[in-house]
């Protein structure tokens, strides 16, 4: 074997099939759900190492017997649980424009839900009882986009043949067509749907806070599509509780969330089980991301998608 070959740790058979036609990369599987036993020999010269898409905890743990990594490649956009916990010396790239386009769908379907009141006529039908009644419309409904990158967009486009408007995004700074994160209490009063499309990071961790979510306009939603600690949950209980505010969530703040939580019972609120990006293709969509990244490391060049650290 070359001394310029990258080996690349990864723990699925996708992985495992789209890395091995690059020149110059030897792919290793590895069995994530047995822990430290599920990792190879070839564990202890690996450079590469890809988590399970949604194995983020499992992962950190298997790092410790892999002296070698260079780079952690993720299977999902969200970094932060990697972010500051990582050895010394580590990159993190992640797989932003990966997962875009079903998690916006993610966001239409529970837009639409809510407004049109599914889940109650689903628990209708299950009484077998008609109740037929007026419902509220996503037709003509301001929607303020908190996050302007590739999901911002995916979501924006599908927004668009339902005759909302304006459809108003919102950046870290303003730019053409982007209003910076500043002018947010001033946008939240004037939208009808918030959607948030933010990662978690240090300055938007609990950004949804009591001063936010009082700015939105009586009977305004919510749609969580980011991470669960970008919203204060007991700020958001005290809002549902009233009867002021509607929302849907696909993430929460504790996640799982556990079978005593009050955002269970809490009314005007639909919640998922972080689904959002969970649908068939999901691995080979990562892995289209994936391999760009891997080829720069073979070029020894940075991967497009670094978040920390270089190669």
């Amino acid at each position: 074997m070359s001394d310029d070959t990258v080996t690349v740790l990864v723990p699925d058979e996708v992985g495992e099939r789209e890395l091995a036609r690059l020149d110059g990369v030897r792919v290793v599987r590895y069995d994530e759900d047995a822990g430290v036993d599920g990792l190879p020999a070839e564990a202890a010269e690996a450079q590469v190492f890809v988590p399970g898409f949604l194995g983020a905890d499992a992962a950190r743990d298997l790092l410790e017997a892999c002296p070698q990594v260079r780079l952690v490649q993720l299977l999902t956009a969200g970094a932060e649980k990697f972010v500051g916990v990582l050895p010394d010396g580590v990159a993190l790239s992640d797989c932003k424009g990966a997962h875009g386009g079903v998690t916006a769908e993610w966001v239409l379907a529970a837009i639409l839900a809510v407004l049109r009141e599914i889940p109650g006529f689903v628990r209708h039908q299950v009484a077998a009882h008609w109740d037929q009644h007026l419902t509220d419309t996503l037709t003509g409904k301001s929607v303020l986009l908190v996050g302007a990158g590739d999901l911002a967009e995916q979501t924006g486009r599908r927004l668009e043949p339902f005759d909302v408007g304006p459809v108003t995004l919102v950046g870290t700074r303003a730019r053409d067509g982007v209003h910076g994160v500043d002018e947010l209490p001033d946008l939240l009063p004037s939208h009808d749907v918030t959607v948030l499309l933010v990662p978690l990071t240090d300055t938007t961790r609990g950004m949804v806070d009591a001063a936010f979510l009082a700015a939105m306009p009586d009977g305004a939603l919510l749609v969580n599509a980011a991470r669960g600690p970008v919203v204060d949950t007991d700020a958001l209980l005290a809002e549902l509780t009233s009867g002021r505010l509607r929302a849907a969530v696909d993430v929460t703040d504790p996640e799982p969330l556990p079978a005593d939580h009050p955002l269970w019972s809490a009314p005007n609120l639909l919640i998922t089980p972080h689904v959002g990006g969970s649908v068939p293709g999901h691995l080979e969509r990562a892995y289209r991301v994936v391999v760009p990244q891997i080829e720069a490391v073979v070029a020894g060049e940075d991967p497009p998608n670094l978040v920390v650290g270089q190669y």
